[in-house]
């Protein structure tokens, strides 16, 4: 009888946010532009779907099962350092992308230097980036989750094959606006139900924290932590900066408000909401060593099953279906923006049929990331994995990005060179020699990528670029733009 409860609620309440979804999506108003209204929700999202869609792409499986799991206090710096990293997104480059009409991050890139080549060249790595790190780690920390929750007995990969038809279906059907909409949702019933759920597991301890080792207590990591104090100087600001700042997945969201000031409020909400999240993803499983051990990356979904009335434990799945449909979704959509935008109508069909080809970009990388679900598997610590393997992408993507607004005359053939030294030589680090923590081996990748671009743009003579802009307001969202090569 209770699983019974537990069912219906979870499924009432996942069709409910669905019906709401399709029922706003369909009275919107709808953009001219096919690209402009199924990436970026016809530019008229409000800040409050803008706040909801980054805080619930963010705070998926993988943050609540990978950092809880981690079980110590320390994993909070990667929620304080994303405020920092959405601060510098509203303040400097959200006003450059708007300025300058982009519809991906990187269509910036190409205006700088009028070359397609480097605008998809970084597409291409951060769709590499989707397709072998994000979406199946998000697949199989939300299958996870489930699992030890409920004490499902099917194999993870079904529950992860489960999760990526419904999250394709969203991402195929209703492109950036229904994603928006029902994250916001989503992510209103997962910060209720997350306080509830560390409330519950304070007052199961008697909101004592004696007992618990004090290296899972403090903010202050010793060498041999997850996160030693000294990278929070080095590698730490730079990953904030690339996730909130470049990545489309994240800025995806701020692009598409009708102003520069509706996605700076949304903005400025969602730091708001990223310094009180640490109350949901790290304190509980901080209780979770107490209650049980060193458990890893079960410990939230064991501690859920045991806290929440059967009642409760339904509706709580359901926001975490929610947030693990939003961050699978949300990459399918920005993967498909991509690739659509920035190599299908630029070097195959400008007038290609949008929704067509986004259809089966979707399709793809969901085929693809489940296949990798059980590689992630056997990892000790998920959260630790995914931050390490992004910097084969994350660092030289920056370094382009740093390059070609940081400084001038820099050569597009050594943005691109660069771009293939930075993987290079991260990829050195992390699989051959690796003489320090791996955020500081991210620091020293973008140093050397960045000097390296600069001195190879030296020696190829440098590229004066000029970016001309129309005399209109640059607060508007769609300044015309036109670039030339002097």
């Amino acid at each position: 009888m209770d699983t019974v409860i537990q069912l219906s609620i979870f499924i009432l309440l996942t069709a409910l946010v669905a019906i709401v979804t399709y029922v706003k999506c369909k009275h919107a108003p709808r953009s001219k532009s096919d690209s402009k209204e199924y990436f970026l929700a016809g530019g008229g999202l409000s800040w409050v779907f803008i706040a909801g869609s980054l805080v619930m792409t963010n705070i998926s499986a993988e943050q609540i099962v990978g950092m809880n799991g981690a079980q110590t206090l320390l994993v909070a710096w990667w929620e304080i350092g994303a405020a920092i990293g959405i601060i510098i997104l509203a303040k400097w480059l959200i006003p450059i992308y708007y300025k300058y009409n982009c519809t991906t991050t990187t269509e910036l890139l190409e205006r700088k230097y009028n070359d397609k080549g480097i605008r998809a060249m970084v597409s291409v790595f951060f769709m590499l980036g989707y397709a072998f790190i994000l979406l199946p780690v998000v697949l199989y920390t939300g299958s996870l989750f489930m699992k030890s929750m409920f004490d499902v007995q099917l194999p993870v990969i079904m529950i992860a094959a489960l999760f990526a038809v419904v999250g394709a279906v969203y991402a195929i059907f209703g492109g950036l606006r229904a994603i928006a909409i029902s994250d916001t949702y989503n992510g209103f019933g997962l910060l209720i139900m997350g306080a509830i759920v560390s409330y519950l597991a304070m007052n199961a301890i008697n909101w004592d924290f004696s007992g618990i080792p004090a290296d899972h207590l403090t903010l202050i990591g010793d060498n041999k932590s997850d996160i030693p104090w000294h990278t929070l100087f080095t590698g730490m600001i730079f990953i904030q900066i690339f996730y909130w700042g470049t990545n489309m997945v994240i800025t995806q969201r701020a692009l598409a408000a009708d102003s520069v000031e509706e996605a700076q409020k949304g903005l400025y909400a969602a730091v708001f909401a990223k310094l009180l999240t640490p109350l949901i993803v790290v304190l509980p499983g901080i209780v979770a060593l107490k209650l049980y051990g060193d458990v890893g990356d079960v410990a939230y979904g064991r501690l859920v099953g045991d806290l929440l009335p059967h009642w409760m434990s339904g509706a709580f799945a359901a926001v975490i279906a929610g947030a693990v449909l939003s961050s699978f979704n949300s990459c399918l959509n920005s993967a498909a923006a991509l690739y659509t935008c920035d190599i299908h109508k630029n070097y195959i069909n400008p007038n290609a049929d949008v929704k067509k080809i986004a259809t089966r970009v979707a399709l793809f990388f969901t085929v693809v990331s489940l296949s990798l679900v059980p590689v992630f598997a056997n990892s000790d610590s998920i959260i630790a994995l995914l931050q390490q393997l992004n910097g084969l992408y994350s660092m030289p993507v920056l370094a382009a990005f740093i390059c070609a607004l940081a400084f001038k005359n820099v050569h597009a053939t050594a943005i691109k060179v660069g771009l293939i030294f930075g993987v290079t030589v991260y990829a050195i680090f992390t699989f051959v020699w690796s003489p320090l923590h791996y955020i500081h081996l991210m620091a020293i990748t973008l140093l050397v990528t960045v000097l390296f671009t600069l001195m190879l743009s030296r020696f190829l003579g440098g590229q004066k670029t000029v970016l001309k802009v129309d005399d209109e307001s640059p607060s508007t969202a769609y300044t015309k733009v036109s670039v030339t090569n002097a």
